[in-house]
């Protein structure tokens, strides 16, 4: 796992292709990130193109120093960019990760298309990173999320009250949910049976 960070790894099956974010992405990703709603209950606010651009070069930089390994979302299926996903809060010593940050164009939700990255990601790190342990995040009040998390086999653990500040500097209570390798096994042959 200690040296992922320093490889530009393409994840893809039938569906999706999950490619490490460079600036090539940012006209594309902006086409889908302009959907003000997309970032009601994020704790960064994307009102104009100059926002997503900040947005985008945090990603950028924490990309460059190894903090987290953004990706650009791709559907296969109508050959466009959708929307974009991260690793993050990598701990190798604890062999553990986050997966969040993830968003998508209105026209790109609840079509399969998060299922698929998902699974994606999850097999990568369980089956070739060999993590103990995958988390997962979302705000209190973000009940899709929330229902999308579990309906992908995670457990909720618990709230995180006062975790964050949005926007409008109010406290956000954070909800925390994971996957952990002994769930991976069940997990891939029921849920995700289909997907590889």
């Amino acid at each position: 796992m200690n040296n992922f960070l320093q490889r530009e790894i393409v994840l893809e099956n039938d569906i999706a292709r999950l490619e490490p974010l460079n600036e090539n992405h940012f006209e594309p990703l902006w086409e889908q990130a302009k959907h003000e709603e997309l970032w009601t209950l994020s704790t960064f606010s994307v009102k104009q193109k100059d926002d997503f651009r900040k947005y985008f070069d945090i990603a950028l930089t924490d990309k460059l120093h190894k903090r987290s390994c953004p990706y650009a979302i791709f559907d296969k299926r109508v050959s466009k960019y959708a929307g974009s996903t991260r690793l993050g809060n990598i701990v190798p010593e604890h062999k553990r990760l986050e997966i969040g940050w993830t968003w998508y164009g209105p026209s790109f939700q609840r079509t399969g298309l998060n299922r698929n990255c998902k699974f994606l990601l999850l097999r990568w790190g369980f089956e070739t990173l060999e993590l103990n342990r995958i988390e997962l995040k979302t705000s209190l009040l973000n009940m899709r999320s929330q229902k999308a998390m579990e309906q992908i086999g995670a457990v909720k653990e618990g709230i995180f009250r006062n975790h964050m500040i949005n926007p409008d500097g109010s406290l956000r209570d954070s909800i925390y949910y994971s996957f952990i390798i002994q769930d991976w096994p069940a997990i891939k042959d029921s849920i995700f049976k289909n997907y590889f």
